[in-house]
């Protein structure tokens, strides 16, 4: 089982231009998008959140257990859904304003355990910001690791809600020597400042950074890179399309035995290539759609 511990949210998505646009409800959040598209793809997934009791919270529980996620790790809350306000531009890429405050996902605590089953857990976004809940998050992946399990890292940067930039540089770079996979945007990247190089020095067995139409690009520690290109399609958004990234790179791995530092480093150029062509062609589709929705394994080939 692959877990994924981070925020759900309502992302409003507007459906036209101007200020005053339509806004459109959407499940969302990156962990809730990543849990999604891993259960779409056949791997077996469970949440790790705090959710609301309120009509957007049952609707993303739903959400998940569609999918074919295991939400029996999600806590409940009577506090609001956090909301995400998107702003579209021209090429598809969204922007978000944020309304956190006294919302449910803030307030989650570590469990007391994983899953039994649990080979690997995927962390990100807005929940490792967000104070109380980012310390208990930052605690589960310190014991995760601990114990050996398999961990991956999007810090899928929202700046709007970091408060000292130059602090929580430093707490992720304080998180790499507890992480697996650490996977990044390139505009992630340049606000994190540092090298994939640096970054596996401080601990990730492999660092994978996406460039929009661009494709990814994965480095590990022997020295080696491999890269492959973006997959052409007309691009509706890019909601979601890093989250999709993500779950196609867990999916991957997992379905190579690939989820370890030892068998990431014997992966090889040709293991390396499939996943990444596979991520590719999944964020691909995420792209064609509005809002986040990957796809499933019936619209895409092996990975």
């Amino acid at each position: 089982m692959i877990v994924v511990a981070g925020e759900a949210l309502i992302d409003l998505v507007p459906q036209g231009t101007g200020a005053l646009a339509g806004l459109l409800p959407r499940l969302g959040g990156g962990p809730y998008n990543t849990a999604v598209a891993l259960g779409r793809l056949g791997s077996p997934t469970a949440f790790c959140s705090r959710v609301s009791r309120d009509a957007f919270g049952g609707a993303l529980l739903d959400g998940l257990t569609g999918a074919g996620v295991d939400v029996s790790s999600v806590q409940r809350g009577d506090e609001p859904t956090t909301l995400a306000v998107a702003t579209i531009g021209t090429d598809g890429s969204a922007a978000y304003s944020f309304y956190v405050e006294g919302t449910a996902d803030r307030l989650f605590s570590a469990p007391a355990a994983l899953p039994e089953a649990t080979r690997a857990v995927s962390f990100g976004t807005c929940s490792l910001v967000l104070e109380p809940g980012a310390s208990a998050y930052e605690e589960l992946m310190r014991k995760a690791a601990a114990q050996g399990v398999f961990t991956a890292l999007d810090p899928n940067i929202r700046a709007g809600l970091i408060p000292d930039p130059d602090a929580y540089r430093a707490r992720v770079l304080s998180w790499l020597p507890s992480v697996s996979l650490l996977k990044l945007s390139e505009e992630d990247a340049a606000w994190l400042g540092g090298t994939p190089r640096e970054w596996l020095a401080a601990g990730p067995a492999a660092v994978v950074v996406t460039r929009g139409g661009d494709g990814l690009t994965a480095f590990t520690r022997d020295g080696s890179e491999h890269s492959v290109p973006g997959e052409a399609v007309d691009v509706v958004d890019t909601i979601g399309a890093g989250d999709t990234v993500n779950a196609a790179l867990l999916h991957g791995l997992a379905g190579r035995d690939g989820l370890s530092p030892a068998a990431l480093a014997g992966l090889g150029p040709e293991g390396w290539t499939e996943i990444l062509r596979f991520a590719a062609r999944a964020a691909a589709i995420t792209c064609s759609r509005a809002g986040a929705e990957p796809p499933y394994a019936s619209e895409l080939g092996g990975a």
